[in-house]
């Protein structure tokens, strides 16, 4: 498979996605020329909104973005795509809606056949094997948490470590771990904004000028230096 798992679209206030543009090209190469964009993870933006934002910045990377929603028919679309991406906005509603037009099985088809996948934030999120470990609130309820499964652990992307000055909730971290009470099997990893997750020729590489983060019930937590080979998380 060929993914590009990016946590955020943006780190602090730069501009939509600017800071993949180099990562997104690499992802892509020159040979592609239109992105098949699925904008379901949209709640407060229509998917029309969605695609103009998303096609802005693309088109400065070279590329065109064409929506989903335009088509009559998007299991055709995404056996026709030349690369997916998938945006953020609610994990929810995202998969929810994948599941409503039954494309899990078509993009997982898509996908193991090479094809580039980009996905941000929810749509990082979806390529992990459920979406147990996202941020969001569940504003709607999916037939499944079960997700593309491209991956064979957990992401929480936007993972902040520590605790913020003032907040006596629990941290990202206590929220890992008590789901890993209940899946001790399960592994987790964190990746804070700006950073991402690049699958390759079965190489996994954290791409990232900061740390992240690997939580199993075995080892704890354990650092992910700046672009660590994770290969062995594959197996």
């Amino acid at each position: 498979m060929n993914l590009l798992l990016l946590s955020s679209s943006r780190v602090g206030s730069t501009e939509y996605l600017t800071h993949a543009e180099n990562m997104i090209k690499q992802h892509l190469g020159s040979s592609i020329t239109e992105v098949l964009f699925i904008p379901y993870a949209g709640v407060s933006i229509d998917f029309e909104a969605y695609e103009s934002m998303v096609n802005e910045a693309f088109t400065e990377f070279g590329y065109n973005i064409r929506s989903i929603h335009h088509f009559e028919n998007p299991k055709q679309a995404i056996k026709q795509a030349q690369a997916i991406a998938v945006g953020g906005g609610n994990t929810f509603c995202l998969l929810n809606e994948l599941y409503q037009n039954d494309l899990i099985s078509t993009i997982q088809d898509k996908i193991k056949l090479g094809t580039p996948y980009i996905g941000w934030s929810a749509g990082s999120n979806i390529a992990a094997p459920s979406i147990r470990t996202t941020n969001d609130m569940p504003i709607i309820e999916p037939p499944s948490f079960n997700a593309l499964h491209f991956l064979p652990f957990q992401l929480n992307p936007h993972y902040i470590d520590g605790n913020p000055p003032g907040h006596n909730g629990e941290t990202r971290e206590m929220r890992i771990n008590e789901f890993l009470v209940k899946n001790p099997s399960q592994t987790v990893v964190g990746i804070p904004e700006g950073t991402a997750l690049r699958v390759e020729s079965n190489r996994l590489i954290y791409l990232a000028n900061v740390n992240g983060y690997l939580f199993d019930k075995s080892n704890g937590k354990e650092i992910i230096e700046a672009n660590a080979d994770l290969s062995h998380l594959l197996n």
